[in-house]
């Protein structure tokens, strides 16, 4: 009777045990997630970054005399690159998402603006070289909706296991903080960029 009685105050004291550690890698395992979606919306953020150099070039030889939006578009480019480092070191901060959203909402209107520009140059518009970045522009703009919108279903998911018992106690208990997701902050941001030339 008392071998019983040892393994079931083993049992009673083991369990528990067993549980916190389901629900720590559980949460880590969530966190993981989301920062793995987020590296994919880097991915994509940085072959944009990159593909506008190559816009840059090819409008420039066209567009001599809107040397001011060339200048715009290149700017917001650098400040987008940097905001994406910045996240990129801080996955699910919210400054740092904030930040991010701000920059590449900065970077769509200055494009949106040079596409516009670029209707009155009808060379600019028929070049190959435009029309291949207007076609990888369009591709990864795609991309990056995409995989913003997995960034943003894995936080939601990381977010819902920590505010949720019996896991909630775990995380608090473990300092997990929820993650922030990565929107538009105003109306005129959601609307795609046109890339149409």
């Amino acid at each position: 009777m008392t071998i019983l009685v040892i393994v079931a105050l083993i049992a009673v004291a083991v369990i528990p045990v067993f549980f916190v550690i389901g629900l720590y890698n559980g949460l880590v395992k969530l966190r993981n997630r989301y920062k793995n979606a987020f590296a994919q919306i880097d991915v994509q953020l940085k072959r944009r970054h990159d593909l506008i150099p190559n816009l840059i070039e090819t409008a420039k030889a066209f567009m001599a005399h809107e040397r001011e939006t060339l200048e715009a578009v290149i700017e917001a480019r650098n400040q987008a690159e940097s905001a994406r480092e910045a996240a990129n070191s801080q996955v699910g901060d919210a400054a740092s998402m904030q930040q991010l959203a701000q920059a590449e909402s900065g970077l769509g209107g200055v494009l949106g603006r040079l596409f516009a520009l670029s209707e009155n140059y009808p060379d600019l518009k028929s070049n190959e070289n435009m029309l291949q970045v207007q076609e990888e522009l369009t591709s990864t703009e795609s991309k990056i909706a995409f995989a913003r919108q997995s960034y943003n279903d894995s936080v939601m998911h990381f977010n819902n296991k920590l505010e949720m018992f019996p896991s909630n106690l775990i995380a608090n208990l473990f300092n997990f903080v929820p993650a922030t997701m990565f929107e538009v902050s105003d109306d005129s941001e959601r609307e795609a960029v046109k890339v149409e030339f």
